[in-house]
């Protein structure tokens, strides 16, 4: 009888395809499904690395992706969420979890009726997207697609494995030394990369095995070829990403790896322990199962040798990358890995507000205090801040182009205004400084009391503490601003300052007072989304450093403040205003 290979190769490109597809769409649908479940389960089941690695299996079975939850806990880390020590326990928990896919293929894909079970699932999960076209509802519908395309998939797999077997002699195909153990995990990592997917590897492994297509200690090989290169999607995720990207990304290497060696080094001894195990268990004596036992066995192991090492490996981990985060031009907390999760891109987002609300502050005391900084360093601050905010900006745009829930897209436009009142805060420093420069060589003693009074009024609001009643301090902004102004108009009516000195610093100190409602309504917002999304923040402290520099002025006796009529002169103390942070080279 012919055989037609055409056919037999449309046929395990067509199940390696839809296999594909399935898995994508079980994971993408479980994932919005999820929503910010996700993240209440990653910050708070994960207190220590045992529990974490609980969470990572979950997860995992639940999404059926290892590679989905690694990429994610480089975007929990990067949002705050997650220690270092504790995504160790959800990197160690994801590698279990994935041995649930094999466990699928075996008890579930190999006896099932395709029939009578997945395609009613196909049929349920796109009634329910026609239903409701957003939403979780949805996102489930979709998820129940994939899970029915999975098992379709597994089927057409599984037939066209078993017509190669019948074209071609395969029965030649065993493992009896190291270079052929080298080359079937070749293979296996090979397969991962090609697919993407580890647990693709893995249901193609189980149905070649099964099919008899390669022998049990060839398969063997293959899956720990799989399980090494399912981190090459965490490591290409971490190119020109953050310092923790790249450090949850070599986690994941170095855990894999080294299972995988030690899984090699002794793969007689487990294949014996996973004999002995279905057994005990009463698991029938098949190559399928084996495999399936097999690898949930060396992946426990791998769990069990790693745990004892977590502290030691976080506090390595964490000191590598540094340059990276030197590099302060770029945001230090958004990379392309976090976007595919929008509620955890909100995290992220936060903490790079607070950081560019930071560079923004220390630009304004640059700015208010003329003569303390060179205009090459107001240039280079005011430069750092553009470049930040670019960045956040270009970020929350590519967001808003996902699939958002209601409360993310909500999230994201605050996000988008507090960058923008940022924005505009930076920008009216910069403008206060160039209409300081102009006013630089005028005589305005009298009015020096003042305006450093009134200076420092607005900066002070700047290095409130979040508990702090911003709205109250604006009234009191407004009042001392008012009162200036009131002196300063007199002061040109009586003919002591030129007229056009006297609407440049009303100018300046309408812009300063600009400065302190825009820097209201970002804390206010900041402090609000901070609450809602769990995230750690500072929310910008009182700077520490000003006080204890050595430059800071002791308090000197000055002329008072102006009152409409009042001839200068009369003497006030005052205290000299703090000196402002060096800027960040």
């Amino acid at each position: 009888m012919a055989v037609n290979y055409v056919a037999l190769a449309g046929a395990l490109l067509g199940g390696l395809g839809l296999f594909l597809l399935a898995v994508g769409m079980m994971t993408d649908g479980l994932k919005q499904a999820a929503g910010k479940s996700l993240r209440d389960v990653l910050a708070n089941w994960t207190r220590t690395p045992l529990r974490g690695v609980f969470s990572g299996f979950l997860m995992t079975a639940i999404v059926q992706s290892s590679s989905a939850v690694t990429v994610a806990s480089i975007g929990f880390v990067n949002a705050g969420l997650l220690s270092m020590h504790r995504a160790l326990g959800v990197i160690y928990g994801a590698n279990v979890g994935t041995t649930i896919t094999g466990w699928l293929v075996v008890l579930i894909g190999f006896k099932l009726n395709i029939e009578a079970f997945a395609l009613p699932m196909i049929g349920i999960g796109m009634i329910a997207r026609i239903v409701q076209r957003e939403g979780r509802m949805a996102a489930l519908g979709m998820a129940l697609v994939g899970f029915g395309l999975f098992f379709v998939g597994i089927d057409i797999l599984k037939n066209a494995f078993e017509g190669l077997v019948a074209a071609f002699d395969l029965t030649r195909i065993t493992l009896q030394g190291p270079g052929q153990i080298a080359l079937f995990l070749v293979i296996g990592f090979v397969m991962t990369i090609l697919t993407q997917s580890s647990s693709a590897s893995i249901a193609l492994t189980i149905t070649a095995a099964a099919t008899g297509v390669v022998g049990i200690y060839a398969a063997a090989a293959m899956v720990i070829g799989a399980n090494v290169g399912t981190t090459t999607t965490a490591l290409l995720a971490s190119i020109g990403a953050t310092a923790n990207a790249k450090r949850v990304a070599l986690a994941q290497v170095l855990f894999n790896v080294g299972t995988a060696v030690v899984a090699l080094l002794i793969l007689p001894l487990l294949f014996l322990v996973v004999h002995a195990l279905s057994r005990f268990l009463e698991l029938e004596a098949d190559p399928t199962v084996t495999l399936a036992m097999f690898h949930t066995v060396f992946n426990v192991l791998g769990v069990l040798l790693a745990l004892p090492l977590t502290n030691i490996l976080a506090r390595y981990l964490e000191g590598r990358f540094i340059e990276r985060e030197e590099r302060t031009l770029q945001p230090q907390f958004l990379d392309k890995a976090i976007a595919t999760t929008p509620v955890l891109a909100v995290n992220a987002l936060v903490l790079e507000l607070e950081a560019l609300a930071e560079r923004v502050r220390n630009l304004s005391h640059l700015c208010l205090y003329y003569g303390r900084a060179q205009p090459s360093e107001i240039a280079y601050e005011l430069k750092h801040v553009l470049s930040l905010s670019a960045g956040i900006s270009k970020f929350i745009v590519g967001l808003q182009k996902n699939a958002l829930t209601e409360e993310t897209s909500h999230q994201l436009d605050s996000l988008l205004r507090i960058d923008q009142y940022l924005l505009s805060t930076a920008h009216d420093a910069d403008g206060i400084y160039h209409k300081l420069e102009q006013i630089a060589a005028q005589d305005l003693a009298y009015l020096q009391a003042s305006l450093e009074s009134y200076q420092a009024g607005v900066l002070a609001m700047l290095t409130m503490s979040p508990e702090t009643d911003y709205e109250q301090s604006l009234v009191e902004i407004q009042a001392l601003h008012d009162q200036v102004k009131a002196s300063l108009v007199s002061a040109g009516a009586l003919g002591r300052v030129e007229f056009d000195t006297m609407m440049t610093i009303i100018d300046m100190m309408a812009v300063a007072l600009h400065v302190a409602q825009q820097w209201l309504k970002a804390m206010r917002n900041l402090r609000a989304l901070s609450l809602a999304t769990g995230t750690q923040t500072r929310l910008i402290p009182p700077l520490q450093a000003m006080a204890a520099e050595p430059e800071a002025e002791p308090a000197v006796a000055s002329e008072a403040p102006l009152d409409a009529g009042q001839a200068p002169g009369a003497e006030v103390t005052t205290e000299a205003p703090p000196t402002p942070e060096a800027p960040r080279k």
